[in-house]
């Protein structure tokens, strides 16, 4: 039986006294807001149901700098969606580009419900400073769940659905999933840290929308999630990719899940490589793939026209590149700090399926209607 995991009240007063949905957010809402946050080439992505409850997905980066950076640019899409609170935060893994912010986002507005895979498993002195010193006051006064695939994350409005975490996956297909997944056959195997497969990966539906956000889970747990059988079936937009780095988004996922949108949340230097670039290009049925920055490594090869990017390169280029440019190696010196304006993309989905997907950078925005739905497994 799958496991649901209800928020309870917390145990500070002034949050308890709160009522259930947050009442600023959920004045005339009628839509599921999705917020892709510029956080340079890390993930922080909010969700904001009709109901007003929220769920937010990893904080930014780690560097004290970048991380009042990141949660500056987190607090800004919670105030365009009215937010006075976070009620489920996820981090999905234990790498810096993904909780770097958290210590400081809960400095700025309370947090009711932390979730997260358990241990970190990638030793790293840091990291493992801030599991044994920090994080545990964080949650003392809210909620703290250790999520397991099967568990439901209450969302008023929403279905949110926990499909891996911890190196675990889903094992029972999900309503109207489980057909056989062709691309299997072809799949070759990948590299990958210890850390990325452990990512908590949700798949949220509202109404007839369907999207799915899978930290960065790597090539190996996306074979054993849809091989042989396809567990999740479609999706209506595909968050996060990883970055587009090229050890995830192997077309065992992305072409058998069918987006429709694809929204990669990476950096001027960090994913879109070529090859990730071609398996997003060629999946059945995308009809868009938007993001959060120009990649260099795509060149203008592979990538999207400009009014799909909301952000720009990390410093001033003479010309841009034609031919992508190698990603850098080991050692390499890290980009320029990238800390002027920075745009989010914004989905608004209907529960008849719907959506609209908004550029903040350039106000271009673009709505897709249910009957261009491809069909799924």
């Amino acid at each position: 039986m799958r496991k649901t995991l209800w928020l309870t009240a917390v145990a500070g007063l002034a949050l308890a006294a709160q009522p259930g949905p947050d009442s600023a957010a959920a004045q005339s809402r009628t839509t599921l807001d999705i917020y892709v946050v510029d956080v340079e080439g890390g993930n922080a992505t909010l969700f904001v149901a009709p109901s007003g409850e929220s769920l937010l997905i990893d904080t930014g980066n780690v560097a004290p700098a970048a991380a009042v950076r990141d949660v500056g640019r987190i607090m800004a899409a919670a105030r365009d969606a009215g937010l006075t609170r976070i009620d489920n935060l996820i981090i999905t893994h234990w790498h810096g580009d993904h909780y770097g912010g958290l210590a400081e986002l809960a400095k700025r507005i309370p947090i009711r419900h932390f979730i997260d895979h358990g241990p970190n498993v990638q030793p790293n002195p840091d990291v493992d400073a801030f599991l044994a010193n920090v994080y545990p006051k964080l949650y003392a006064n809210a909620k703290h769940t250790v999520a397991k695939p099967g568990d439901k994350i209450a969302v008023a409005g929403l279905d949110v659905q926990v499909v891996t975490s911890a190196g675990e996956t889903i094992k029972t297909p999900l309503p109207g999933a489980g057909g056989a997944n062709p691309y299997c056959a072809s799949f070759k195997p990948g590299e990958n840290n210890a850390e990325d497969p452990m990512s908590v990966g949700v798949y949220i539906t509202f109404g007839k929308f369907r999207t799915a956000h899978l930290g960065d889970l790597t090539k190996n747990k996306e074979f054993e999630l849809m091989c042989p059988n396809n567990r999740l079936g479609g999706v209506d937009v595909f968050l996060g990719l990883h970055h587009g780095v090229n050890t995830s988004n192997s077309e065992v996922m992305i072409h058998a899940t069918h987006p429709r949108v694809a929204i990669i949340n990476n950096g001027t230097r960090k994913g879109g490589q070529p090859d990730v670039m071609q398996v997003l290009h060629s999946s059945p049925g995308l009809e868009d793939l938007w993001q959060i920055h120009f990649s260099q490594l795509s060149g203008q090869e592979y990538t999207v026209p400009g009014m799909f990017i909301a952000n720009g390169t990390d410093q001033p280029l003479a010309a841009m590149p034609v031919a992508p440019v190698a990603a850098p190696g080991p050692g390499a010196p890290p980009p320029p700090a990238h800390d002027g304006p920075a745009y989010w993309i914004k989905v608004s989905a209907q529960q008849d399926g719907t959506f609209t997907v908004a550029n903040a950078r350039n106000g271009f925005a673009k709505t897709y209607t249910p009957n261009g739905r491809m069909g799924t497994n």
